[in-house]
C-alpha cells in the first residue's frame, strides 16, 4: 500500500504538476538524467531571456523549434530502425583448455569486450560473415506507440587491452579446426544478424500492469538466431538475456555471482503494460551486461580459471549518409521510456509546431510585462511543462477516459496553453482599443473596457493555475472539449440536439449557422422595410414561414451525419451468404428517407400556413391580449400535459398514494400475455403533446417575432438576435416541450408582473431564460444527487475510508455548493472521491457523457478459429451468451421507444436522462442521448444474470414494493387506505431514482434451463434419448430430396452391402445394452433383424409421409441405408465421449459435442458416409439435435410418442416452430434477432469451478419491466468518480468501496454499466435511433404522414371508392361502405398492438407459417422478409409449407380474407415484399403442383406498388382508408397484398 501511494505521488501527483518530469527509480541513470536537464532547459531558457527584446523571442522560438526537430527526427528514426532495420549480434570466440564445456555451450565471463561502442562510426560496408534475417516490421500495434515501459541504459565497457579481429569471410567447417591466434590476447570472432525481437510488443506480453512482482521470470526473454557452428572448435553462442536458470549452471561460485544474481533478480522489478503508462522496471541492455563489472572479485577468479568463450553483443545500424552508420546499443524499451513515440510524420510536425507556438506566444506575454516578481518563473513553469509533455507527457493523465498510453491528451496541455494565451492578447489589444462598442444586458454592461480587461486578468490567473488544474483533471482531453464545445453552442444558442460524437459536433453547428444565415436575410430586410400600425410587411411573412419550415425540418433530423448518409440510394448492404442481413440498417434507411419525403410536403405546406397567419396582421391587431391569451393556454396545457397526467400514472403518485390514479390494463395482470393496451390517457396525452407542439408554441414564438421586429427599427445585430432566437425557440418546442412551459410561464409572470423594468423584450426575456433554466434544472439534479448520496440516515461506508471522509463532509458543505453552481454552469459531473461523502468537480463533458466507443463483440464460430471452437468452446461463459438477449432487447426497443415516450409510458423525459429496465432475469441500463420531433436516440447497457451480492441488493430494492410498509417514525400505526406511511413516504423523497412504470411490456423471449445431468441420469432415459436420435435420422434421411441419389449410389451401396447378410453383427464397445434398444445380447451388438424389429415400422411409415414412396422393405436399400446411418449416428456419439464407460460424464460429453456439430469419423467402416457430406450435415447432425427435443417432450406426453402419426407430425412442428442449434453457432444469434418463436440449445457451462450441462429453451413472448427514472447526475458523477479512481488512482482492489450496494443511489448497478475496463457490462449496444412511425399504435392516434406517396395513394383510392360508391348506389342501393369491404366485416380496432411480434422490428419473416405470432387483436404488422442462412435452412429443407398451401385451399374465396379486420393501423412499417416462401421450402415435385402454383400466383397479387406506411412525421394527417374491394384493390395498392399473407397466416395458425 506504501508503495501504490509513494507511486501515485511520484507517476500522478508530481508529474502532472511538472508536465510528466519526474525520477523514476526503476530507470537508467541516463534516462533520468536526460528527464532533468531537458526540464531544466526549458524551465531555464525563457526565464533567463524573457527581458530581452522581441530579436531574442524570435532566436529563442528558432531554438526550441529546432531543438524539438531534431528530437523528434531522431526518435523518428530510430523506432523506424527498430521496426524495419536488422539486429547485428556479434561473438567473441575465446580459448579454453575445457572443450566439454565449450561444447556444452555454457556461458562464461571471461574479459572479452568489445573496443566499438555504440557511438562508434563505423564503415557501412557489408560485412561477408553475416547472415541477414528478416526484421519484425509488423510491429504497429496502437500498444507500441502508447507504450511508456522503460528500460536500463547499460552499455558494455570495454577494455583497452584487448583488440578485435575482422570476421574471416565464411564459417569455420568442422573440419578446419579453429582461426589461427593473433597476436596478444585477441580473440576472433565472427558477426551475425538475428530478427529484430526487442520490440515493445514482445516485451508488453510479460509485463504486469501494476508494477508489482518481482524475480528473473518477469524479464521479457528476447529470441536469438544462432548461427550453426562446428561443435569442437566454435562455443555456442551466449543468450540475449541472461536468466536466472543461466546463471545457476555456471561453475563458478563466489560472491559475484551472489552479486549479479541478485541484480538479475532484480530485472523483473515493476514493469508496466505499454498501455498503462507506468514506469518500467530495470532490464538488461541485451548483449551489453557483463557479470565482470558486477564483482571484481569473480573477475580476479575468472583470470585464475579456464578462459571462456566470449558473450555475444547486439547493436543497430542507424544510418546517417550513405556509406556512413551509428552503431546503436540501444533497445526499443529504453526509448520508449525515454521519449514518447509519434507513430505519424504528421504528429511530429503537429508536435514541433505547437511547441514552437507555446514559445512564441508565451514568451510574447512575457515581453508585454503581464507577470512580475514570482509569477514570471511560475509563467516559465507552465511553459515548461506544456512543452515537456510534448516530449514525455503524463501517463495516465488525470482528465484521461482510458487505461494506458492516450496519444490524445499529450496535446492537452500546449493547446489550451495557445488558447489562452491567444484570448489574453486579443481581450489586452481589444480592452485598451475603442473598436468594441459595449452593450448593457439586464443591467450587466459587457464587452466593455473594463469587462474586457478583468476577463484579461482572469485568464492570466487561469494559466498561472496550469498545475493545478491538471492535477486534478478540470480540462478534457483536446476532442472531448471540442464536441462539448460545439454541442453546447449548438443546444443553448440555435437549439439543436445532443450530438455523438465530434463530427456529428461539427455538422449539426454548421447546419445551424447555416440556416441561421439564410434567413437572416430576409429578417434584415423585414426589420428595414417599412412598418405601418396595422401591416406587417410581407418579406417578414416569408422569414415567418421559412423560419418555422426549417426548424421543423432541422427538429427532425438527427445530428449524426451518417444516419443521412446511410439513407443515400448508392449505399448498398450484402450480407454475407451464410448470415441473415441486420435488418437495422435497413429499417434505419427507410425511416429516414420517409422522414425526407414527409418533409418534402410538410415544409412547403407549414411555409404557405404560416406565411398566411404572419400576413394577416392577428398577432399585431390583437395585441396585448393575445400574448396573454397564449401564455395562460400554454402554462394551462403544459401542466396538464408534463406534470398532472405523469403524476396520476406514477407508481407513487407525488410519493402520497399508493397506487397509480390511472393504471394501464396489464397492471392488475400477474403475467402479461399481450402487448400493451392503448388507454385513453394515452390517447389525451399524445393528441395534448401534438397541440402544444405545433400550435400553441409555434403562436407563442411567432407572435414574440412580430412583436419585437415591429417595435426595433434597422439594427443588424437585433435582426440577427431575432433569426437566432426564433430558431432556438421553435426546435426546442418542437424536440423537448416537457420543459418549456415553466420557463415560458415564469418568465412572463417575473417580466411582466414582479419585475417589469428589467425586461428587454419578451423575445429576449423567453430566449434568455431559456438558457438559464436548462442550468437551474442541472443544478437541481445535482444537490438532489448530493443531499441524497450524503443523508446521514442512510450512507452506506463501503470501505474505513467512507467513514473517515464523513464528517469531513460536513464544513465541505459550503465548497460543494459553489462547486454544485460552478458544475451546472460548465456541465460537469459532480463525483464522490472513492465513493465518499467528499464530492469534487471533475472535467466538462458532453450529454454522451463517455468518450469510448465501446461495443460488445460476441464471441462465436463465426470469429473463432476451428481448432478454438473443437477444444476449448469458446464464449462458453454465461456472459457471453446471454448477451444476445440484451441484444434482442435493443432491437425491441429500436422499434418501440420512441412511441412509448410520446404515449407517456416512461414518464417525462429530457436530453440525457438515464432509466433502469428490470425484468426477471434482465437489467439494463438505458441512456437516452438525443431526442428530437419523432426520433430518439439510446444507448443499451446490459448487466449480468446473475450478478455480485451488491447488484441483487440493489434489484432488490427498486423491485419490492412499500406499499405495504406501516412504519411511522419507531412505531406501526398504519396508514390510510391507498396511501403511503409515512416512513415509506420520506424514505422514497430520499432517493436518487424512481419507479415511472410497473408494467411496461416488451417483447422478448423467457428462458428455462434445466440441467442435463438430472434428465439423462438413469440408463432408461438415455435409453429413451438414443432411441429418439435414431428415428430422427431415419425422419430425416426419408424426407431428404437426395434418398433417391443416395439409394443409387454405387459407393454407398458397395459398402453397406456386407449389412444384407443376416449374420452381420456391429459389436462395436460403443453399443450398450442400457441405452440401446435394438441391442441384441445373444449377438452382442446390432445386427439388422434387432434394428428391424424395432424401427422398421417406423420406417415404412416415414416412407409412406414421402411424395413418392421408395421401397421400405426389409432388405431394401432404403433400410440398409437407415442401418448404415444409425449405426454410425451412434459410433460417433461414442467417439465423441472419450470413454467406453456407461457414466453420464463422458455421455454429456460427447452429446454435446455431437450437437455442436463436432462430427469425428474414426472408424474405416465408417469413411463411407464422405461419399456426401448432407449425410452428416442433413441427416445426421439434425437428428441428434432433434432428438434432445424430443426427450424434453417425452416428460410432459410419454405416451403419444408411441404413435408413429404424432411422434412424426411432432417432429415436422417442431421443425417449423423451432430452430434448435448450438449457441454458438452465429445462426443462434440470427434467428433470435429474426424473433423465432422458440429455440432450444444444449449449454455446457464452466463457471466458478462449476461444470455442467443445461438445456436452454427460449419461446417468444411479452415481457414485464419495471421502468425506474435515476437522477441522471448521479450516473455521470459515479461514472466520473469510478474513471478517476481506476485510471488515475490506480485503484484495483475488485472489492473498492466505491462499488458496494447503496441503495439509495444504486452505486453499484450504475458503476457496472461502465464501459470495461471500469465496469463490467455482459452487453453494450452501439448507439440506437427509435422513430416514432415504427410505433403502431401511435400511428392510429396521430394518422400517418403526409408524403408524395400517400398523397397519390389517397387520391387514388378516394377515387376508387367513389366510383365504386356511385355504381352500387345506382345499381342495388346498398352501402358503399359494405361494397368497399366486399361484404366482410367493417368493424375497425382503435386498440391496435403497441409491439407487434417482432417480425417488424427485425424486418425478417420466418421460414413457416405457424412461426409468426397471432394477431393481436386486429391488427397485423408485416414485414420485409429476407433469407434465411444456409446453416438455418437445413432444418426446413425439403418441407412444404402446408399450413399456407392448405388454408389457401381450405378458402373459398380471397373476398373473404380482404374484408377482415383492414384498418389503417394494419399497414406495413416497411414496403410490402413478395411471401411466396414456399418455393424455397417445399419439394420440387410440389412445386410442379398446379393447385400450388395457383396459389402462389394469388399471393403475389398486388405486390409490386406497396404503400409502405412511413414514420410519424406530420401532425395534419389525412383520413386513412378503412375499407377495401377486392379486384380493385388486387390491381392498385400493395397493402392489400400485406393484408393477404396476413390473413393466411393468421388462419394457418389457427387451424
Amino acid at each position: 500500500m506504501g508503495s501504490q501511494a509513494l507511486q501515485i505521488l511520484r507517476q500522478g501527483v508530481w508529474a502532472s504538476l511538472t508536465g510528466g518530469w519526474y525520477v523514476d527509480p526503476h530507470q537508467s541513470t541516463f534516462s533520468n538524467c536526460f528527464h532533468l536537464y531537458l526540464w531544466i532547459f526549458l524551465l531555464a531558457f525563457p526565464f533567463l531571456l524573457y527581458m530581452v527584446s522581441f530579436l531574442v523571442a524570435g532566436v529563442y522560438c528558432a531554438v526550441i523549434a529546432a531543438f524539438f526537430t531534431a528530437i523528434k527526427a531522431v526518435n523518428f528514426r530510430l523506432h523506424a530502425m527498430f521496426d524495419l532495420g536488422e539486429i547485428v549480434e556479434k561473438r567473441q570466440a575465446s580459448f579454453t583448455t575445457d572443450p566439454n564445456r565449450v561444447e556444452e555451450g555454457e556461458e562464461g565471463s571471461g574479459d572479452s569486450s568489445d573496443e566499438d561502442d555504440g557511438s562508434d562510426m563505423s564503415a557501412g560496408s557489408s560485412l561477408g560473415s553475416q547472415r541477414r534475417f528478416s526484421s519484425d516490421d509488423e510491429d504497429d500495434d496502437e500498444d507500441d506507440d502508447s507504450s511508456s515501459s522503460t528500460s536500463c541504459y547499460s552499455p558494455d565497457l570495454a577494455n583497452t587491452g584487448i583488440t578485435s579481429q575482422p570476421a574471416p569471410p565464411q564459417l569455420p567447417s568442422p573440419g578446419d579446426g579453429e582461426e589461427p591466434d593473433t597476436v596478444g590476447p585477441s580473440h576472433s570472432r565472427s558477426a551475425q544478424r538475428s530478427a529484430s525481437t526487442a520490440s515493445a510488443k514482445t516485451h508488453a506480453r510479460v509485463l504486469s500492469m501494476d508494477g508489482a512482482g518481482g524475480g528473473s521470470n518477469n524479464t521479457g526473454t528476447l529470441a536469438s538466431t544462432v548461427l550453426p557452428l562446428p561443435i569442437s572448435s566454435t562455443p555456442a553462442p551466449r543468450p540475449l538475456t541472461i536468466s536466472k536458470s543461466d546463471l545457476e549452471a555456471r561453475t563458478v561460485h563466489s560472491e559475484g555471482f551472489s552479486r549479479a544474481h541478485h541484480r538479475l533478480d532484480s530485472l523483473g522489478g515493476s514493469w508496466a503494460g505499454n498501455q498503462t503508462g507506468w514506469r518500467a522496471g530495470e532490464l538488461l541492455e541485451e548483449g551489453a551486461f557483463d557479470l565482470d563489472h558486477e564483482s571484481p572479485h569473480e573477475s580476479q577468479e575468472n583470470t585464475l580459471m579456464i578462459e571462456e568463450k566470449a558473450k555475444p553483443k547486439q547493436y543497430y545500424r542507424f544510418w546517417l549518409l550513405p556509406g556512413k552508420w551509428l552503431r546503436v546499443r540501444y533497445d526499443r524499451l529504453a526509448l520508449l521510456a525515454l521519449l514518447d513515440r509519434n507513430r505519424r510524420i504528421g504528429e511530429n510536425v503537429f508536435a514541433v509546431v505547437l511547441a514552437s507556438l507555446v514559445a512564441f506566444l508565451g514568451f510574447l506575454l512575457l515581453l508585454q510585462g503581464f507577470f512580475r516578481d514570482i509569477w514570471v518563473f511560475q509563467f516559465c513553469l507552465v511553459i515548461a511543462s506544456c512543452q515537456y509533455s510534448l516530449l514525455k507527457s503524463v501517463q495516465p493523465d488525470a482528465a484521461s477516459p482510458m487505461h494506458g498510453h492516450n496519444w490524445i491528451i499529450v496535446y492537452s496541455r500546449p493547446v489550451y496553453f495557445c488558447l489562452c494565451c491567444v484570448l489574453i492578447s486579443v481581450f489586452d489589444l481589444v480592452g485598451h482599443s475603442d473598436s468594441m462598442l459595449p452593450f448593457t444586458l439586464y443591467g450587466v454592461t459587457f464587452f466593455s473596457a473594463h469587462f474586457l480587461l478583468c476577463a484579461r486578468d482572469m485568464l492570466i490567473v487561469f494559466t498561472l493555475c496550469f498545475p493545478i488544474i491538471f492535477l486534478f483533471g478540470l480540462l478534457p482531453q483536446v476532442n472531448t472539449f471540442l464536441m462539448c464545445l460545439l454541442e453546447q453552442v449548438d443546444m443553448h444558442i440555435f437549439g439543436g440536439t445532443a450530438t455523438t460524437s465530434p463530427l456529428s459536433s461539427v455538422y449539426s453547428l454548421l447546419r445551424s449557422i447555416l440556416v441561421a444565415a439564410l434567413v437572416y436575410g430576409f429578417c434584415l430586410g423585414a426589420i428595414n422595410a417599412p412598418w405601418g400600425e396595422a401591416h406587417v410587411p410581407v418579406l417578414f411573412s416569408v422569414f415567418c414561414g421559412l423560419l418555422l419550415a426549417l426548424s421543423y425540418h432541422l427538429s427532425r433530423q438527427s445530428s449524426d451525419p451518417t444516419i443521412l448518409w446511410s439513407a443515400s440510394p448508392h449505399i448498398q448492404d450484402f450480407p454475407p451468404p451464410l448470415e441473415i442481413k441486420d435488418p437495422l440498417p435497413e429499417k434505419l434507411r427507410n425511416s429516414v428517407v420517409k422522414i425526407l419525403h414527409s418533409d418534402l410536403v410538410m415544409c412547403p405546406l407549414m411555409a404557405i400556413i404560416t406565411f398566411a397567419i404572419s400576413a394577416s396582421t392577428v398577432f399585431i391587431a390583437l395585441q396585448p391580449a393575445l400574448s396573454f391569451v397564449l401564455y395562460i393556454l400554454a402554462g394551462v396545457v403544459g401542466f396538464s400535459t408534463h406534470y398532472l397526467l405523469p403524476q396520476l400514472r406514477k407508481q407513487l403518485p407525488w410519493f402520497c398514494l399508493a397506487h397509480p390514479v390511472l393504471r394501464s390494463r396489464e397492471y392488475s395482470q400477474f403475467e402479461v400475455r399481450d402487448a400493451a393496451q392503448l388507454m385513453w390517457f394515452e390517447k389525451l396525452y399524445a393528441w395534448l403533446q401534438c397541440v402544444e407542439k405545433y400550435f400553441i408554441y409555434p403562436a407563442v414564438v411567432l407572435n414574440s417575432l412580430t412583436t419585437e421586429a415591429h417595435t426595433v427599427r434597422f439594427s443588424i445585430g437585433r435582426a440577427l438576435f431575432i433569426s437566432v432566437a426564433g430558431m432556438k425557440l421553435l426546435r426546442t418546442s418542437f424536440c423537448v416541450p416537457s420543459q418549456q412551459y415553466v420557463t415560458l410561464c415564469f418568465t412572463a409572470l417575473f417580466f411582466q408582473f414582479d419585475y417589469p423594468r428589467f425586461s428587454q423584450t419578451f423575445l429576449l426575456d423567453y430566449y434568455c431564460m431559456s438558457i438559464l433554466f436548462s442550468k437551474l434544472w442541472d443544478l437541481l439534479f445535482k444537490l438532489r444527487f448530493v443531499l441524497t448520496y450524503i443523508a446521514p440516515w442512510q450512507i452506506t461506508w463501503g470501505s474505513a475510508f467512507h467513514a473517515f471522509a464523513q464528517p469531513f463532509a460536513v464544513p465541505h458543505s459550503a465548497m460543494l455548493f459553489v462547486q454544485a453552481v460552478f458544475s451546472a454552469l460548465f456541465s460537469t459531473p459532480l463525483n464522490p472521491v472513492l465513493g465518499s461523502a467528499v464530492f469534487v468537480t471533475s472535467y466538462t463533458r458532453p450529454v454522451k457523457f463517455w468518450e469510448r466507443d465501446y461495443n460488445t463483440k460476441r464471441v462465436d464460430h463465426s470469429n473463432t478459429r476451428l481448432a478454438t471452437q473443437l477444444d476449448r468452446n469458446p464464449g462458453a461463459d454465461d456472459n457471453n451468451l446471454n448477451s444476445i438477449f440484451y441484444e434482442h432487447l435493443t432491437r425491441s426497443l429500436q422499434h418501440s421507444l420512441c412511441g412509448d415516450l410520446l404515449l407517456g409510458r416512461w414518464g417525462n423525459y429530457s436530453t440525457g436522462d438515464c432509466f433502469i429496465l428490470a425484468s426477471d432475469y434482465l437489467n439494463a441500463l438505458v441512456h437516452i442521448i438525443e431526442i428530437g420531433n419523432g426520433l430518439v436516440t439510446f444507448q443499451l447497457r446490459g448487466l449480468e444474470f446473475r450478478g455480485t451480492y451488491c447488484q441483487q441488493r440493489e434489484v432488490e430494492a427498486i423491485t419490492e414494493g412499500v406499499e405495504e410498509d406501516e412504519g411511522c417514525c419507531c412505531c406501526e400505526p398504519g396508514h390510510l387506505p391507498h396511501m403511503l406511511s409515512f416512513n415509506a413516504a420520506f424514505g422514497q423523497r430520499w432517493l436518487a431514482w424512481e419507479v415511472a412504470a410497473t408494467k411496461y411490456v416488451l417483447e422478448g423471449y423467457s428462458i428455462s434451463d434445466n440441467n442435463a445431468a438430472s434428465m439423462l441420469q438413469v440408463f432408461d432415459l438415455r435409453k429413451i434419448l438414443i432411441t429418439y436420435y435414431v428415428k430422427s435420422i431415419i425422419y430425416y434421411v426419408t424426407r431428404s430430396p437426395k434418398l433417391e441419389e443416395w439409394l443409387a449410389n454405387e459407393t454407398v451401396q458397395e459398402v453397406l452391402r456386407p449389412c444384407l447378410n443376416p449374420s452381420y453383427v456391429d459389436s462395436d464397445p460403443t453399443f450398450n445394452l442400457n441405452i440401446d434398444e435394438d441391442y441384441d445380447h445373444r449377438a452382442s451388438g446390432i445386427t439388422p433383424s434387432s434394428f428391424c424389429l424395432v424401427y422398421l415400422e417406423w420406417i415404412k411409415y416415414c416412407n409412406s409421409r414421402r411424395q413418392t414412396p421408395v421401397e421400405s422393405e426389409k432388405d431394401s436399400p432404403l433400410v440398409t441405408l437407415c442401418f448404415g446411418l444409425c449405426i454410425l449416428g451412434r459410433r460417433a456419439l461414442g467417439t465423441a465421449s472419450h470413454s467406453m464407460s456407461a457414466s453420464l460424464e463422458p455421455f454429456l460429453y460427447g452429446l454435446h459435442a455431437l450437437f455442436k456439430g463436432d462430427f469425428r469419423i474414426t472408424s474405416p467402416r465408417d469413411e463411407w458416409v464422405f461419399a456426401d457430406m448432407d449425410l452428416l450435415n442433413r441427416v445426421v447432425a439434425p437428428g441428434v439435435r432433434m432428438s434432445l427435443k424430443l426427450h424434453q417432450d417425452h416428460f410432459t406426453s410419454p405416451d403419444e410418442y408411441e404413435d408413429p402419426v404424432v411422434l412424426y407430425d411432432a417432429i415436422t412442428a417442431n421443425e417449423e416452430k423451432m430452430l434448435i442449434s448450438h449457441e454458438g453457432d452465429p445462426v443462434w444469434r440470427s434467428a433470435i434477432l429474426a424473433n423465432m418463436p422458440s429455440l432450444l440449445a444444449l449449454r455446457h457451462v464452466m463457471d466458478d469451478g462449476s461444470d455442467e450441462y443445461k438445456i436452454i429453451m427460449l419461446n417468444k413472448r411479452f415481457l414485464s419491466f419495471r421502468v425506474i427514472k435515476v437522477n441522471r447526475e448521479c450516473v455521470r458523477g459515479l461514472w466520473a468518480g469510478q474513471q478517476q479512481e481506476l485510471v488515475f488512482l490506480r485503484n484495483r482492489n475488485p472489492e473498492r468501496g466505491s462499488i458496494q450496494n447503496a441503495k439509495q443511489a444504486l452505486r453499484n448497478m450504475i458503476n457496472s454499466s461502465c464501459d470495461q475496463p471500469i465496469g463490467y457490462p455482459i452487453y453494450v449496444s452501439p448507439l440506437t435511433t427509435s422513430y416514432a412511425g415504427a410505433h403502431v399504435q401511435l400511428r392510429s392516434v396521430w394518422g400517418g404522414p403526409i408524403s408524395p406517396h400517400n398523397i397519390y395513394t389517397w387520391f387514388i383510392s378516394s377515387w376508387d371508392r367513389l366510383q365504386k360508391g356511385c355504381g352500387a348506389g345506382c345499381n342495388s342501393g346498398g352501402n358503399i361502405e359494405d361494397s368497399d369491404c366486399g361484404g366482410g366485416s367493417t368493424s375497425i380496432s382503435n386498440n391496435p398492438a403497441a409491439h407487434p411480434p417482432q417480425n417488424t422490428a427485425s424486418s425478417i419473416t420466418q421460414p413457416h407459417p405457424t412461426t409468426v405470432q397471432p394477431l393481436m387483436g386486429t391488427t397485423c404488422f408485416s414485414c420485409t422478409v429476407n433469407p434465411l442462412p444456409l446453416a438455418l435452412l437445413s432444418q426446413s429443407e425439403g418441407r412444404m409449407d402446408a399450413g399456407l398451401v392448405s388454408s389457401l385451399h381450405r378458402t373459398s374465396s380471397i373476398h373473404g380474407l380482404l374484408g377482415q379486420h383492414l384498418s389503417s393501423s394494419q399497414l406495413s412499417f416497411s414496403s410490402s415484399v413478395p411471401l411466396p416462401l414456399a418455393d424455397r421450402f417445399c419439394p420440387s415435385s410440389l412445386q410442379d403442383n398446379p393447385s400450388h402454383r395457383a396459389s402462389q400466383r394469388g399471393l403475389s397479387l398486388g405486390q409490386g406498388s406497396g404503400l409502405p406506411y412511413e414514420a410519424l412525421y406530420s401532425k395534419w394527417s389525412l383520413p386513412g382508408r378503412k375499407g377495401f374491394n377486392g379486384p380493385a384493390v388486387m390491381e392498385g395498392d400493395g397493402s392489400v397484398s400485406q393484408s393477404i399473407r396476413t390473413q393466411v397466416r393468421t388462419h394457418a395458425y389457427i387451424t
